[in-house]
């Protein structure tokens, strides 16, 4: 099938970028489901299931909750450190200076 795309308008060629992308999406999602069925079939064969062999998917995604801070700057109070992770310059000065982390704790 040959398409002359000299001859083509700019709407036309969106048209056409726009029906090549769908149809891309389509055979994917075709080949991902043949694949399944084949490795499915192929699993039972054996006595397995697919589960069994992949696990159940993607599943439910955990939410990283931020940690509450623990430290707070003694001269500015919006700046603070939950204690995890490599320590602020400002907690390292504060520590140099003679202050323990008992001092800055919030």
């Amino acid at each position: 099938m040959a398409i002359d795309l000299k001859n083509m308008s700019v709407d036309q060629l969106g048209d056409l970028i726009s029906r090549a992308q769908a149809r891309i999406v389509e055979v994917k999602e075709e080949t991902v489901n043949k694949l399944r069925e084949e490795l499915s079939a192929k699993a039972k064969a054996h006595g397995f299931e697919i589960s069994e062999l992949f696990g159940r998917g993607k599943g439910k995604r955990t939410v990283k909750t931020p940690v509450k801070p623990k430290y707070r700057h003694p001269g500015n109070a919006d700046v603070t450190w939950s204690g995890r992770g490599r320590q602020p310059v400002w907690v390292r000065e504060a520590l140099a200076a003679g202050k323990t982390l008992d001092d800055i704790s919030i």
